[in-house]
Order: C-alpha cells, then sequence, then structure tokens
C-alpha cells in the first residue's frame, strides 16, 4: 500500500484524527501537547496518529493536504488545520460542537 493510500485509510477511520509529535498521554512537542489538550477537554472522543512511529508517514503528510506542519487535525477525512486553529476554535467557543457533529455525521 502506498503511504498516501494509508494515510486517507488513517483519516477515514475515525471522525476526528490528529497526527501528532508523539501521543496525547506522552506528546513529544508544545504545540502537539496543547492541541491534543484541547482536542481532550472538549470530552469527545478522538484518533491519534504518532507521527514519530512511521517514517513514511511523517514524510509524506505534509504533502498529503498540503499543510507543511504538525499536528494536523481532521473532521472526517477533512483537514481542519494544525493546533492554532484548534485552540482559537476552543477560545471561540466552537470546537466541542464542530467536534460533535464530526461524530454525528461520521456515525450517520
Amino acid at each position: 500500500m502506498e503511504v498516501l493510500e494509508k494515510i486517507q485509510k488513517q483519516v477515514d477511520s475515525a471522525a476526528i484524527v490528529i497526527y501528532m509529535k508523539g501521543t496525547p498521554q506522552f506528546p513529544q512537542c508544545g504545540f502537539s501537547a496543547r492541541a491534543s489538550q484541547t482536542l481532550a477537554s472538549t470530552g469527545v472522543e478522538f484518533a491519534y496518529v504518532n507521527i514519530f512511529e512511521d517514517q513514511e508517514v511523517f514524510q509524506s503528510l505534509p504533502d498529503f493536504a498540503d499543510w507543511p506542519t504538525f499536528p494536523q487535525i481532521y473532521f472526517n477525512s477533512e483537514l481542519v488545520g494544525g493546533g492554532d486553529i484548534i485552540i482559537e476554535m476552543a477560545e471561540q467557543d466552537t470546537l466541542k460542537d464542530a467536534m460533535q457533529e464530526a461524530v454525528e455525521k461520521y456515525n450517520s
């Protein structure tokens, strides 16, 4: 399987997926830590991919959605953006609703 197909399967596998450095329990950079903590603070379930566990994904993900940095957050297979966007959504009180909508859409 080609790496871009693998990434597509990963983003299709859950309503919300964050590609991050490390895991939500053990983030390995500040941006990934803040983004995963912000997602977790909503109480809405999300999946994660530790980009350090697969060098092909790490190398190819920036090309997948033309987004050069990590973390990358996807709702229903579409790139929402990075940690700054998620944090801004949380500050505007729109993140939890957007995540819940993504889960409802995914499960329907």
